[in-house]
């Protein structure tokens, strides 16, 4: 073997003993398992509506976009589903990315431009991290969800600022501040990027998100970014705010220039599930029900969980092992948990992920919750 091989097989050796491993786990259009580790919030992936949406899409489109959205991979659903995300998060324009971390990446280089500082909650996700490292920008890591931190962060300094949080945390599920954020972010000119993956077709008026339920929507310092591959059960990512802004992305952002388009079957399923989500109230009210049921019954077994803010709830383990032998006894039982460990934990330590999914049965969903706790370590 190459000596490069060799050490990549040593490191590859290091991590299985800190029990870091992972493993593509392929499922068949017949799995059975319960899914409350998938992001299908509303159960919207395999709604009527949505796969119609999407069948018509590739009679139409054909399987592929063909190009990046500036040669030929631009669309009417392409634009038809900006428009309806746009008016959705009371935003003045949105823009659509093959994906939400190619989303975050363009954000937050895209204020390069106009900010000489970034201040990143410790929390953040993957993406937005590595958006911070690409955008050249010196970057300060503040304490989770302070805002009297990254007030301190702004005051030291003389520059324009541009302050990134999520507003679910896609690990823990915990709410951002985002009101105080946004009075700390505008006393002082700073910019206000929220990831709203986890808040978008949950939160808010007629699920518009969690920057709408904290009355920030249209704020012309807010720039928001969501994936479509979660309440929206489809796949992609969006950037919404002020129309000079997305017109920046347009003109700059290079994993929209270069990137191939969304396919158009996947747009036009998307857009279909924006309008079921508007009106899903009833989905978002069993959402809510469940997650507080879930919650409730994992702290009358011992475990330690919050109520969650939207679907996600995490469920501290004792290590790596201990969380990827539950999870691994909680699938050979028929139900699909979420197992996070370092380097996906922001603290270093490992849990279960539950996300709750409103389009399982509710014979389906009680049993799953019966399994978690049978197979606690």
């Amino acid at each position: 073997m190459a000596d490069w091989l060799e050490e990549l097989d040593r490191l590859a050796r290091e991590r299985a003993k800190a029990g870091l491993t992972r493993q593509l786990r392929p499922r068949s259009g017949a799995d059975t398992v319960v899914d409350l580790a998938g992001n299908d919030y509303l159960g919207l992936s395999g709604h009527p509506r949505v796969t119609e949406a999407a069948r018509q899409a590739i009679a139409t489109y054909g399987l592929g976009a063909t190009g990046s959205r500036l040669v030929r991979g631009s669309t009417d659903a392409h634009t038809a589903l900006e428009s309806a995300l746009a008016g959705w998060t009371g935003t003045e324009s949105a823009l659509v990315f093959s994906s939400g971390y190619l989303a975050n990446l363009a954000v937050v280089r895209a204020v390069a431009a106009v900010c000489d500082l970034v201040v990143s909650d410790a929390y953040n996700h993957a993406s937005l991290i590595d958006g911070c490292k690409i955008s050249g920008l010196p970057v300060r890591v503040s304490p989770h969800n302070d805002p009297a931190a990254v007030a301190d962060l702004l005051d030291a300094h003389p520059g324009r600022a541009v302050v990134i949080t999520e507003s679910v945390f896609s690990v823990d599920g915990d709410l951002a501040p985002l009101a105080d954020l946004h009075a700390v972010t505008s006393a002082r000119g700073a910019l206000l990027i929220v990831d709203d993956a986890h808040a978008l077709g949950l939160l808010g008026p007629s699920g518009a998100g969690g920057v709408a339920a904290a009355g920030l929507a249209g704020a012309p310092d807010v720039i928001v970014t969501a994936t479509l591959s979660k309440s929206l059960g489809g796949a992609g990512g969006v950037v919404a705010g002020p129309a000079v802004f997305v017109r920046h992305l347009v003109d700059t952002g290079r994993t929209f220039i270069y990137d191939t388009a969304p396919p158009p079957a996947v747009v036009a399923g998307v857009l279909a599930a924006v309008d079921v989500a508007r009106s899903a109230d009833d989905r978002r009210a069993v959402l809510f029900a469940r997650g507080a049921r879930i919650a409730a019954r994992l702290r009358e077994a011992g475990l330690v969980t919050r109520d969650p803010a939207a679907g996600v709830l995490s469920v501290p383990a004792p290590g790596p092992e201990a969380a990827v032998a539950w999870a691994a006894d909680c699938r050979d039982s028929g139900v699909a948990v979420g197992c996070f460990r370092p380097p996906s934990t922001p603290d270093g330590s490992s849990r279960l992920r539950l996300t709750v999914n409103a389009g399982v049965s509710e014979e389906d969903f009680a049993r799953a919750l019966s399994v978690i706790l049978e197979c606690a370590p």
